[in-house]
């Protein structure tokens, strides 16, 4: 693996595990102020959603690092990919609306796909 992907990479895996631990521990009032759309889906969605993104962030980490089926974290940045494109119609169809905090996230992701991709 480059550089560049253990950058993009750790920074992503970073993001979601901190995303996923609040999800998966606090309450909804808790969340709230971060995440206006956890009103709008059931308690046991964002707390499955928060398991996902932990576990996707050491899908990121954990297979190339220890060399254990390193294609985990192709299919962990593609993961990635597919939850931010859901997540964008959730925010355009809410109050929020702020979708460039996802769009962001895409392009991490894709860029974690295509650099784990073409490392080999």
């Amino acid at each position: 693996m480059n550089i560049a992907y253990w950058i993009v990479a750790g920074l992503l895996a970073l993001f979601y595990l901190y995303s996923g631990v609040l999800k998966v521990i606090r309450s909804p009032d808790r969340l709230r102020p971060m995440m206006a759309w956890v009103d709008r889906l059931p308690l046991p969605t964002v707390r499955a959603i928060g398991v996902l993104e932990v576990l996707g962030a050491l899908g990121l980490i954990l297979p190339p690092l220890t060399g254990l089926a390193p294609w985990l974290a192709v299919a962990a940045a593609v993961g990635f990919v597919l939850l931010q494109l859901a997540a964008i119609p959730v925010h355009l169809t809410g109050d929020d609306r702020q979708v460039g905090l996802n769009i962001a996230l895409v392009l991490a992701a894709a860029a974690t796909v295509w650099l784990a991709t073409s490392a080999r």
